[in-house]
């Protein structure tokens, strides 16, 4: 290897791909020569860049990115997720939208921990009535629980009509409260099923 002075000028020649190179090559390679001969006269760009950070390339240059939404508060930020090899890799700011405009706060730019993180739950977990463990079940087994509770509670708790006798047709028994993440479509979607249902206490973290 070159042996190279405090200040990085090349001290002697050095063999590189089998063959000795001159002292001319070594001087032009020298970051103040480039400095001189180059446009780059301040030394902030190319002139000072050394072979190791030409060949430099970005960790999430090979990701594949997909787009997505913070998940904790209501402003709804939009994030770049990169993705390498089926896991995540990177996540930063989307500067298209128009929300945050590739901004992100502390708590959703250290978001990728959330699904890195080794605390992460990978299975819906059940507590039942009076018990002090839990225990993991099916999702299809919880659906099946959420959806026989809502149908349950709607017929024990059913008003078709309030003491002055208008037809109400509605439960009060059930309400509906909507994370920061939900986008229209799906906001859409909860507010026409449980409407539907008779449900009239439907919210959305972000509106509030």
């Amino acid at each position: 290897m070159m042996k190279q002075s405090n200040t990085g000028s090349p001290a002697s020649a050095t063999a590189r791909g089998g063959h000795m190179e001159s002292a001319a090559e070594l001087i032009r390679r020298w970051p103040v020569v480039r400095q001189i001969e180059g446009d780059d006269k301040l030394g902030l760009g190319l002139a000072v860049r050394s072979r190791h950070s030409i060949e430099l390339k970005p960790r999430i240059s090979d990701a594949r990115v997909v787009k997505s939404v913070c998940p904790f508060c209501a402003v709804g930020c939009g994030q770049r997720v990169f993705v390498q090899g089926g896991v995540v890799t990177q996540i930063e700011g989307d500067p298209d939208s128009p929300i945050s405009r590739g901004r992100l706060c502390p708590k959703g730019a250290s978001s990728r921990e959330l699904v890195n993180g080794p605390l992460r739950e990978y299975a819906v977990k059940y507590r039942a009535p009076y018990s002090r463990s839990w225990r993991e079940i099916p999702l299809d087994r919880a659906m099946d629980m959420i959806a026989d509770r809502v149908i349950k509670t709607r017929a024990e708790n059913w008003e078709a009509s309030d003491e002055q006798g208008r037809v109400t047709n509605r439960t009060m028994a059930i309400g509906s409260y909507g994370g920061a993440t939900l986008d229209n479509e799906e906001n859409y979607l909860i507010k026409k099923l449980f409407t539907s249902l008779g449900i009239v206490q439907i919210e959305n973290q972000a509106r509030i």
